[in-house]
Order: structure tokens, then C-alpha cells, then sequence
């Protein structure tokens, strides 16, 4: 993934342009939080910094599908680290306000950095350009041009991700709680996986629009490389058609 100068100043820009706020799918059961409960959080505000949490600046919104359940999909919003050049390492909620529910993290890395994994463990890890292509994977509140030199920087890079909360199920409230299993996500390679309804909800609510990203982005196709992964929901969305640029490696 190159231009890594790029990042901070990516990051610069979304916190001087902001985003719409985006409020999360569920609230938990509990109590309400007590005085003594303010007081302590009042406290550690003022008293211990934000570890590495200061450095997950650069924000990305997209949609992901359960690799073994592609029908349960959900919105996701990324808050990401660029570690260095080929890793980065994001923590996923559903929403982007300060009471938005931590729901997973993803570990995101070149396609130089996958060559170097074991067959067996090449199954966890998505493919990055049917998102990208496609206009679906956003970043909100940074100039046209930034955006498209982030989208750039990060075509034919894979994810592994997991959700350990499903606060979502489309455009529906999910569990209340984060229960069971932790599941592998996937992306989505092909026109017709994605619920239309997950797009145009997030398109409307944020003043996106994906169809504009896409085209813009029509240049980036001349860098795509096909890609492992890419086929790994074509029997469940056997009428899904091809993003132009995406392929499958053979």
C-alpha cells in the first residue's frame, strides 16, 4: 500500500470537514450510568490519554456480509491505524458517534503481504477491489481527490474481519447484546450481493452517493489485479453480475 504520507493528512482533513452523525443500531440493557460513574470517566478524560486509540484517525464506511450467512449484512464503520505501509489494523462500530457500539475489528494488509500466507489461512481474508470499484467503501467528510488517492492506496489489499456483535441485520435492529459466536465477514465482489436497501439507507442518511463514487473511480481499474476470494459467494447470488475490474485469481 503506498503513500503512507498521505494518511495524516487524510486524517487532517475528515477531522476538519467532519461526517454526519450516524447513531448506532442498538443500545444495551443496563442501568443508567450513575454520578460516581460520570465523576470517574470525567476523571480519566483528564488524566490518561487515548493510547493507541489517538492514532485510529482515518475513518471508512462500508458493508459487510457474513462469509457463511451472506444474507445477514450490515453496515459498518471502520476507525483505522496505518501501522505501517502494508498493515493496518481498524476497530469497527455501528455508528460514528460517541455512543456508537463496538461491533469488531479488521486487520487489512497489501497483496503483497497475503502472497506470504499459508493456502489455509488465505480463506479468512477478503478481497478489497469489488468494494472499492464498486463505490461502496466511503470516506466521509474528506475532499473528492483525498478520497480517491486513499482508494488508491488501498486497491487489491485484503481484510480479515471479524463481527463479534450484530447490531444489524440490513437495515433492521440486530441483538441487543453482543452474543454467540464471533463470525468471519466478508465483502462483496459482484453488483447484486449488497441489499439495496443497506446502500441507500447509508447513502441518504450521510449525503453519499455511491453511483457517483463508483464512476469517479473508474480510473483506479487500470491497477486492479484479480484476486483470491472473489468467487466465494457466487453459489449463494448465482444472478449476481461482474464489477468491471474485478476477477477472480485462477
Amino acid at each position: 500500500m503506498a503513500l503512507r504520507a498521505s494518511w495524516p493528512l487524510l486524517a487532517l482533513l475528515a477531522a476538519c470537514t467532519g461526517s454526519d452523525r450516524v447513531e448506532p443500531a442498538v443500545s444495551p440493557p443496563g442501568a443508567d450510568e450513575t454520578a460516581r460513574t460520570n465523576a470517574l470517566e470525567a476523571g480519566a478524560a483528564l488524566l490518561q490519554d487515548n493510547g493507541p486509540l489517538a492514532k485510529m484517525d482515518v475513518y471508512v464506511v462500508g458493508f459487510h456480509p457474513m462469509k457463511e450467512h451472506p444474507d445477514h449484512q450490515m453496515e459498518a464503520h471502520h476507525f483505522c491505524r496505518q501501522v505501517n505501509e502494508d498493515f493496518a489494523q481498524c476497530a469497527l462500530f455501528d455508528g460514528n458517534g460517541v455512543e456508537a457500539n463496538l461491533t469488531g475489528i479488521e486487520y487489512i494488509i497489501s497483496g503483497s503481504l497475503f502472497e506470504t500466507l499459508p493456502a489455509e489461512e488465505r480463506a479468512y481474508w477478503h478481497p478489497h477491489n469489488g468494494e472499492i470499484l464498486s463505490g461502496q467503501l466511503v470516506a466521509p467528510g474528506i475532499p473528492e481527490a483525498a478520497e480517491l488517492e486513499l482508494m488508491r492506496t488501498k486497491m487489491n489489499s485484503y481484510g480479515k474481519t471479524w463481527h463479534t456483535w450484530h447490531t444489524r441485520d440490513g437495515v433492521e435492529p440486530g441483538d441487543p447484546m453482543p452474543v454467540g459466536p464471533a463470525m468471519l465477514a466478508w465483502s462483496f465482489s459482484r453488483d447484486g450481493e449488497v441489499r439495496p436497501e443497506l446502500v441507500t439507507a447509508r447513502d441518504q442518511r450521510m449525503d453519499i452517493s455511491t453511483a457517483e463514487r463508483r464512476e469517479a473511480r473508474s480510473e483506479l481499474r487500470e491497477l486492479a489485479r484479480p484476486q483470491e476470494g472473489v468467487d466465494a459467494l457466487r453459489d449463494h447470488f448465482p444472478h449476481a453480475t461482474a464489477i468491471p475490474g474485478v476477477d477472480q485469481r485462477q
